[in-house]
Protein backbone atom coordinates (compact mmCIF):
# COMPACT_ATOMS: atom_id res chain seq x y z
CA UNK A 1 0.00 0.00 0.00
CA UNK A 2 2.72 2.58 1.12
CA UNK A 3 4.76 1.39 -2.35
CA UNK A 4 1.28 2.27 -4.47
CA UNK A 5 1.10 5.66 -2.53
CA UNK A 6 4.73 6.57 -3.25
CA UNK A 7 4.38 5.48 -7.07
CA UNK A 8 0.95 7.60 -7.26
CA UNK A 9 2.97 10.84 -5.68
CA UNK A 10 5.75 10.10 -8.21
CA UNK A 11 3.70 10.47 -11.04
CA UNK A 12 1.53 12.84 -10.23
CA UNK A 13 4.29 15.09 -9.80
CA UNK A 14 5.59 13.61 -12.81
CA UNK A 15 2.44 14.73 -14.79
CA UNK A 16 2.46 18.40 -13.48
CA UNK A 17 5.97 18.59 -14.92
CA UNK A 18 4.86 17.35 -17.98
CA UNK A 19 1.25 19.64 -17.61
CA UNK A 20 3.16 23.12 -16.40
CA UNK A 21 6.49 22.26 -19.59
CA UNK A 22 3.33 22.21 -22.11
CA UNK A 23 1.73 25.47 -21.00
CA UNK A 24 5.08 27.22 -21.01
CA UNK A 25 5.64 25.80 -24.38
CA UNK A 26 2.45 27.41 -25.37
CA UNK A 27 2.89 30.53 -23.89
CA UNK A 28 6.48 30.93 -25.57
CA UNK A 29 4.16 30.10 -29.16
CA UNK A 30 1.76 32.26 -27.89
CA UNK A 31 3.86 34.93 -27.93
CA UNK A 32 5.89 34.99 -30.64
CA UNK A 33 2.97 34.85 -33.35
CA UNK A 34 2.03 37.67 -31.22
CA UNK A 35 5.09 39.25 -32.69
CA UNK A 36 4.46 38.15 -35.87
CA UNK A 37 1.37 39.57 -35.65
CA UNK A 38 2.38 42.51 -34.87
CA UNK A 39 4.98 42.74 -37.33
CA UNK A 40 2.59 41.86 -39.85
CA UNK A 41 -0.48 44.61 -38.63
CA UNK A 42 2.93 47.11 -38.20
CA UNK A 43 3.99 47.09 -42.30
CA UNK A 44 0.52 45.94 -43.60
CA UNK A 45 -2.19 47.89 -41.78
CA UNK A 46 -2.53 50.88 -44.58
CA UNK A 47 -2.81 48.09 -47.04
CA UNK A 48 -5.82 46.14 -45.23
CA UNK A 49 -7.17 50.34 -44.00
CA UNK A 50 -6.41 49.68 -40.25
CA UNK A 51 -3.19 51.83 -39.70
CA UNK A 52 -1.74 51.71 -36.25
CA UNK A 53 -3.07 54.71 -34.62
CA UNK A 54 -0.19 57.33 -34.49
CA UNK A 55 -1.48 59.23 -31.09
CA UNK A 56 -1.53 55.96 -29.70
CA UNK A 57 1.65 55.11 -29.83
CA UNK A 58 3.05 58.66 -28.40
CA UNK A 59 0.43 58.01 -25.46
CA UNK A 60 2.47 55.18 -24.69
CA UNK A 61 5.28 56.69 -25.70
CA UNK A 62 4.43 59.07 -22.87
CA UNK A 63 3.71 56.39 -20.58
CA UNK A 64 6.43 54.33 -20.91
CA UNK A 65 9.37 56.88 -20.96
CA UNK A 66 9.01 60.08 -20.01
CA UNK A 67 7.12 59.63 -17.07
CA UNK A 68 9.61 57.40 -16.03
CA UNK A 69 12.41 59.92 -16.45
CA UNK A 70 13.29 60.70 -13.07
CA UNK A 71 13.47 57.20 -10.90
CA UNK A 72 15.12 55.76 -13.84
CA UNK A 73 17.66 59.31 -13.40
CA UNK A 74 18.03 58.43 -9.31
CA UNK A 75 18.62 55.03 -9.82
CA UNK A 76 21.51 55.59 -12.50
CA UNK A 77 22.84 57.93 -10.42
CA UNK A 78 23.43 55.53 -7.29
CA UNK A 79 24.28 52.84 -9.62
CA UNK A 80 27.00 55.05 -10.75
CA UNK A 81 28.04 56.35 -7.19
CA UNK A 82 28.00 52.63 -6.48
CA UNK A 83 30.21 51.75 -8.51
CA UNK A 84 32.53 54.51 -7.83
CA UNK A 85 32.89 53.50 -4.35
CA UNK A 86 33.13 49.70 -5.02
CA UNK A 87 35.73 50.43 -7.54
CA UNK A 88 37.75 52.93 -5.69
CA UNK A 89 38.02 50.72 -2.69
CA UNK A 90 38.67 47.63 -4.94
CA UNK A 91 41.45 49.56 -6.51
CA UNK A 92 43.02 51.40 -3.80
CA UNK A 93 44.59 48.00 -2.54
CA UNK A 94 46.69 47.91 -5.99
CA UNK A 95 47.54 51.41 -5.97
CA UNK A 96 45.72 51.28 -9.00
CA UNK A 97 42.06 54.12 -8.31
CA UNK A 98 43.15 56.30 -11.18
CA UNK A 99 42.15 53.57 -13.83
CA UNK A 100 38.68 53.26 -12.42
CA UNK A 101 37.11 55.09 -14.78
CA UNK A 102 37.73 52.16 -16.89
CA UNK A 103 35.68 49.86 -15.09
CA UNK A 104 32.90 52.49 -14.42
CA UNK A 105 32.25 53.16 -18.15
CA UNK A 106 32.72 49.74 -19.35
CA UNK A 107 30.31 48.50 -16.72
CA UNK A 108 27.71 51.39 -16.72
CA UNK A 109 27.25 51.32 -20.70
CA UNK A 110 27.54 47.79 -21.64
CA UNK A 111 25.86 46.58 -18.38
CA UNK A 112 23.91 48.32 -15.68
CA UNK A 113 22.39 51.11 -17.33
CA UNK A 114 20.61 48.71 -19.52
CA UNK A 115 20.01 46.32 -16.73
CA UNK A 116 18.32 48.68 -14.48
CA UNK A 117 16.46 50.41 -17.10
CA UNK A 118 14.75 46.95 -18.18
CA UNK A 119 14.08 45.59 -14.95
CA UNK A 120 12.36 49.34 -13.93
CA UNK A 121 10.15 49.31 -17.14
CA UNK A 122 8.81 45.84 -16.94
CA UNK A 123 8.20 46.63 -13.08
CA UNK A 124 6.30 50.06 -13.98
CA UNK A 125 4.88 49.53 -17.48
CA UNK A 126 5.01 45.87 -18.40
CA UNK A 127 3.02 45.47 -15.41
CA UNK A 128 0.64 48.20 -16.10
CA UNK A 129 0.55 46.34 -19.78
CA UNK A 130 -0.73 42.77 -18.06
CA UNK A 131 -3.31 44.53 -15.84
CA UNK A 132 -4.62 46.53 -18.34
CA UNK A 133 -5.17 43.78 -21.04
CA UNK A 134 -6.21 41.67 -18.02
CA UNK A 135 -8.66 44.18 -17.30
CA UNK A 136 -10.28 44.09 -21.18
CA UNK A 137 -10.17 40.24 -21.27
CA UNK A 138 -12.12 39.92 -18.01
CA UNK A 139 -14.86 42.53 -19.33
CA UNK A 140 -14.93 41.06 -22.87
CA UNK A 141 -13.78 44.56 -24.22
CA UNK A 142 -11.41 42.32 -26.24
CA UNK A 143 -14.29 40.52 -27.89
CA UNK A 144 -16.39 43.73 -28.51
CA UNK A 145 -12.94 44.88 -30.51
CA UNK A 146 -13.61 42.10 -32.80
CA UNK A 147 -16.72 42.39 -33.33
CA UNK A 148 -16.78 45.68 -34.67
CA UNK A 149 -13.69 44.35 -37.07
CA UNK A 150 -11.12 45.99 -34.85
CA UNK A 151 -8.12 43.81 -35.05
CA UNK A 152 -6.96 43.78 -30.87
CA UNK A 153 -3.03 43.06 -31.62
CA UNK A 154 -3.01 45.90 -34.26
CA UNK A 155 -4.98 48.54 -31.78
CA UNK A 156 -3.57 47.68 -28.85
CA UNK A 157 -0.19 45.94 -28.73
CA UNK A 158 1.42 47.49 -31.69
CA UNK A 159 1.26 50.39 -30.53
CA UNK A 160 3.08 49.59 -27.08
CA UNK A 161 5.42 47.67 -28.87
CA UNK A 162 6.42 50.42 -30.88
CA UNK A 163 6.51 52.86 -27.76
CA UNK A 164 8.92 50.28 -25.81
CA UNK A 165 11.24 49.73 -28.75
CA UNK A 166 11.77 53.47 -29.54
CA UNK A 167 11.49 54.82 -25.40
CA UNK A 168 13.60 51.29 -23.84
CA UNK A 169 16.43 52.02 -25.68
CA UNK A 170 16.64 56.04 -24.96
CA UNK A 171 15.79 55.85 -21.38
CA UNK A 172 18.85 53.47 -21.37
CA UNK A 173 20.65 55.95 -23.18
CA UNK A 174 19.72 58.78 -20.63
CA UNK A 175 20.73 56.19 -18.00
CA UNK A 176 24.18 55.79 -19.45
CA UNK A 177 24.78 59.73 -19.36
CA UNK A 178 23.70 60.32 -15.83
CA UNK A 179 25.57 56.67 -14.44
CA UNK A 180 28.35 58.59 -15.53
CA UNK A 181 27.79 62.01 -14.39
CA UNK A 182 26.93 60.71 -10.80
CA UNK A 183 30.39 58.45 -10.90
CA UNK A 184 31.95 61.29 -12.39
CA UNK A 185 31.03 64.02 -9.88
CA UNK A 186 32.36 61.41 -6.62
CA UNK A 187 35.39 59.99 -8.64
CA UNK A 188 36.48 63.83 -8.83
CA UNK A 189 35.90 64.53 -5.13
CA UNK A 190 37.41 61.54 -4.33
CA UNK A 191 40.49 61.27 -5.85
CA UNK A 192 40.48 64.89 -6.62
CA UNK A 193 41.15 65.05 -10.08
CA UNK A 194 38.87 67.57 -12.78
CA UNK A 195 35.81 66.59 -14.41
CA UNK A 196 36.97 66.88 -17.70
CA UNK A 197 39.91 64.92 -16.98
CA UNK A 198 37.50 62.33 -15.69
CA UNK A 199 35.57 62.25 -19.24
CA UNK A 200 38.28 62.41 -21.31
CA UNK A 201 39.26 58.99 -19.67
CA UNK A 202 35.70 58.26 -20.24
CA UNK A 203 36.11 59.13 -23.76
CA UNK A 204 39.73 57.20 -24.62
CA UNK A 205 37.93 54.15 -22.72
CA UNK A 206 35.11 53.44 -24.23
CA UNK A 207 34.28 52.33 -27.92
CA UNK A 208 30.97 52.79 -30.30
CA UNK A 209 30.70 49.42 -29.83
CA UNK A 210 30.20 49.64 -25.83
CA UNK A 211 27.53 52.02 -25.72
CA UNK A 212 25.44 50.09 -28.59
CA UNK A 213 26.22 46.57 -26.89
CA UNK A 214 23.66 48.14 -24.44
CA UNK A 215 21.19 49.90 -26.81
CA UNK A 216 20.98 46.82 -28.27
CA UNK A 217 20.26 44.77 -25.00
CA UNK A 218 17.64 47.13 -24.65
CA UNK A 219 15.41 46.46 -27.71
CA UNK A 220 15.43 43.44 -26.94
CA UNK A 221 14.37 43.39 -23.55
CA UNK A 222 11.68 46.14 -24.61
CA UNK A 223 10.27 42.91 -26.97
CA UNK A 224 10.26 40.60 -24.01
CA UNK A 225 8.71 43.18 -21.55
CA UNK A 226 5.73 43.73 -24.23
CA UNK A 227 5.20 40.04 -25.36
CA UNK A 228 5.48 39.19 -21.90
CA UNK A 229 2.75 41.68 -20.27
CA UNK A 230 0.45 41.13 -23.01
CA UNK A 231 0.53 37.10 -23.24
CA UNK A 232 0.21 36.95 -19.77
CA UNK A 233 -3.07 39.92 -19.59
CA UNK A 234 -4.58 38.01 -22.76
CA UNK A 235 -4.90 34.92 -20.91
CA UNK A 236 -6.24 35.90 -17.68
CA UNK A 237 -8.87 33.84 -15.95
CA UNK A 238 -10.63 34.08 -12.30
CA UNK A 239 -11.45 37.62 -12.70
CA UNK A 240 -9.93 40.67 -10.53
CA UNK A 241 -8.13 38.32 -8.22
CA UNK A 242 -6.56 36.77 -11.80
CA UNK A 243 -5.67 40.27 -12.88
CA UNK A 244 -3.62 40.74 -9.68
CA UNK A 245 -1.97 37.04 -10.33
CA UNK A 246 -1.15 37.61 -14.19
CA UNK A 247 0.19 41.36 -13.07
CA UNK A 248 2.72 39.41 -10.77
CA UNK A 249 3.21 36.86 -13.01
CA UNK A 250 4.25 38.94 -15.90
CA UNK A 251 6.72 41.60 -13.85
CA UNK A 252 8.32 38.14 -12.29
CA UNK A 253 8.40 36.15 -15.66
CA UNK A 254 10.18 39.85 -17.49
CA UNK A 255 12.62 40.05 -14.74
CA UNK A 256 13.67 37.04 -15.34
CA UNK A 257 13.74 36.81 -18.82
CA UNK A 258 15.81 40.52 -19.08
CA UNK A 259 18.42 38.83 -16.45
CA UNK A 260 18.87 35.65 -18.53
CA UNK A 261 19.26 37.56 -21.92
CA UNK A 262 21.48 39.69 -20.56
CA UNK A 263 23.66 36.81 -19.57
CA UNK A 264 23.43 34.76 -23.12
CA UNK A 265 23.95 38.33 -24.49
CA UNK A 266 27.19 38.94 -22.76
CA UNK A 267 28.22 35.67 -23.12
CA UNK A 268 27.63 35.62 -27.38
CA UNK A 269 29.45 39.27 -27.82
CA UNK A 270 32.49 38.68 -25.05
CA UNK A 271 33.45 35.65 -27.38
CA UNK A 272 35.50 36.70 -29.62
Amino acid sequence: MHDESKQGGITHRLESIGRNTVKGIEEVGYAGSLFGESLFWLFAGPKYKQPVRIGSVFAQMMEVGVRAVPIVGVLAATVGVMLAIQGIYTLRIFGAETRVTLGIALSITREFASLITGILVAGRSGSALAARLGTMTINQEIDALKVMGINPVRFLVVPSLIAMLIMVPALTFFADLTGLLAAGLYVSADLDISLAAYFDDVIEALKVDDVMHGLAKSAIFAVLITLIGVANGATVKGGAEGVGRVTTRAVVQSIAAIIVTDMIFAFITTRH
